[in-house]
């Protein structure tokens, strides 16, 4: 049987759907009246907008989450394989973590100074991931704004290179977009209230073209690469192989600062991607995951780069810099990290991780084969996608032709239903040192009924 004989219809994916949607509302009635009545406060019923984007009938209520179980309003569980979009991608609450915080509130949560803690923190991040020299952040939002004030301050150039189809959180030097017929940046349309010209100090080019990437830099004022190592919020695009090697002798080459963000990749290893691989980058940025999922973020960077800002600062007239905020480094914030470096980034943790990830990975691939569907699985260390396409993308242009969104939210609502909660954005799995093995069934046994269903 081919691929082509299971070919699935608009019809059939839209008819599935309404009846997902018709049994979400029968099943979930608390989130439902939830929904609603907070509209009376929340813009869209939800705290943060975003959280609507989710293809249910309205957006699940949490009671609580432990672990990898979240309990929704209406006393249903679910196998978390979203992990608050990597956030808690170490399991919801680690009694480590839960136990410094609790400690940590008793005594202070912030002071706008630093705490006894700092030394062991910094150690520990050198530790982790490689780079010996640290700033505090909120948010990895914030950290990458922070880190492209450094990069500009530092190379007296203006000009940023992204990625077509990158994500670095809501920075808006970043939402723009490639004009792909003359290879210029555009202002993105669905960014709200934007009035400053950010596409004319951002160049974008596509992923895994390193002539593009050369071509962009040859042109001498590029300040820095802001990179993910694979592209992870537009559907997960791996590097081709040797690419980022490359990559990163271009950026010596034009004397451009090579910066990693990691804040979803820190799920491929050990203190991530680029550590993984070698990648040396001049300054590095992780957020949401750092800290076990308390607001945090960190930018590490070398000796050479902490010289060079330190230089820029004395330059400068006193005054505020425009670089962070007071909550940043707070007391409460140390805590909980330095906790999470001693404890949650372990060998141990992504042993079990990896090992999960890959059982995972082999059960789809397998039902995928044996199904004769035209899909396939990506997977970077714990972070997974299932793609229905026939082939891993290269680039974003790939994602925009081959994704199919219907069928995406499709996937999310009938394994939302059955107990299975996957990242709404794409069809993401992440795996953390609390799942296990029932949780990996839980997930391909709701995954055969899928395929079930699409096909009678």
């Amino acid at each position: 049987m081919t691929a082509a004989a299971h070919a699935i219809s608009a019809q059939r994916i839209a008819t599935l759907q309404q009846a997902e949607r018709e049994r979400f509302i029968a099943t979930h009635p608390r989130s439902m009246a939830q929904a609603e009545a907070a509209r009376a406060h929340f813009l869209f019923g939800v705290p943060l907008h975003w959280m609507r984007d989710w293809p249910s009938p309205a957006t699940l209520a949490v009671e609580r989450a432990q672990g990898v179980t979240l309990t929704c309003a209406d006393g249903l569980t679910y196998a978390d394989f979203c992990l608050g979009d990597t956030g808690a991608m170490f399991g919801h609450s680690p009694a480590p973590l839960a136990k410094a915080i609790a400690e940590q509130a008793a005594q202070g949560l912030t002071c706008m100074l630093p705490s006894t803690r700092s030394v062991a923190v910094g150690e520990a991040l050198q530790t982790v991931f490689g780079l010996p020299m640290w700033q505090m952040a909120l948010t990895a939002s914030d950290a990458n704004r922070f880190v492209l004030r450094w990069a500009r301050a530092i190379t007296g150039r203006t000009q940023l290179l992204v990625f077509d189809g990158c994500y670095h959180g809501a920075v808006d030097d970043t939402l723009v977009d490639l004009d792909r017929t003359s290879g210029s940046t555009l202002p993105r349309p669905s960014v709200l209230g934007q009035v400053h010209n950010h596409h004319a100090f951002t160049r974008v080019v596509p992923f895994n073209d390193l002539g593009a990437l050369e071509a962009a830099l040859a042109q001498g004022d590029v300040a820095c690469l802001l990179a993910e190592p694979a592209l992870t919020n537009f559907g997960l695009v791996p590097p081709r192989e040797g690419y980022w090697r490359a990559a990163r002798e271009l950026c010596r080459r034009h004397g451009v600062l090579f910066v990693m963000d990691e804040t979803h990749t820190v799920s491929t290893a050990l203190g991530g991607y680029a550590k993984a691989h070698r990648l040396a980058p001049d300054m590095l940025v992780v957020g949401k995951a750092v800290a076990g999922g308390l607001p945090c973020a960190v930018y590490g960077f070398t000796h050479d780069v902490a010289e060079r800002m330190v230089a820029a600062k004395e330059r400068a007239p006193e005054g505020h810099s425009g670089i962070g905020t007071t909550l940043a480094g707070n007391v409460l914030t140390m805590a909980a990290l330095e906790a999470a470096l001693k404890h949650l980034h372990t060998e141990a943790s992504y042993s079990q991780m990896l090992r999960t990830a890959a059982a995972l990975e082999s059960g789809l691939l397998q039902r995928i084969r044996q199904g004769a569907m035209p899909w396939t699985v990506t997977r970077l260390g714990a972070r997974m996608e299932l793609q229905f396409m026939p082939r891993t993308p290269r680039h974003a242009q790939d994602v925009r032709e081959l994704a199919q969104t219907e069928l995406e939210a499709l996937t999310h609502l009938f394994m939302l239903n059955r107990g299975v909660l996957l990242t709404p954005f794409h069809s993401m799995m992440l795996i953390s040192p609390a799942t296990t093995a029932p949780d990996v069934q839980r997930l391909l046994g709701v995954f055969d009924e899928l395929l079930q269903a699409l096909k009678a």
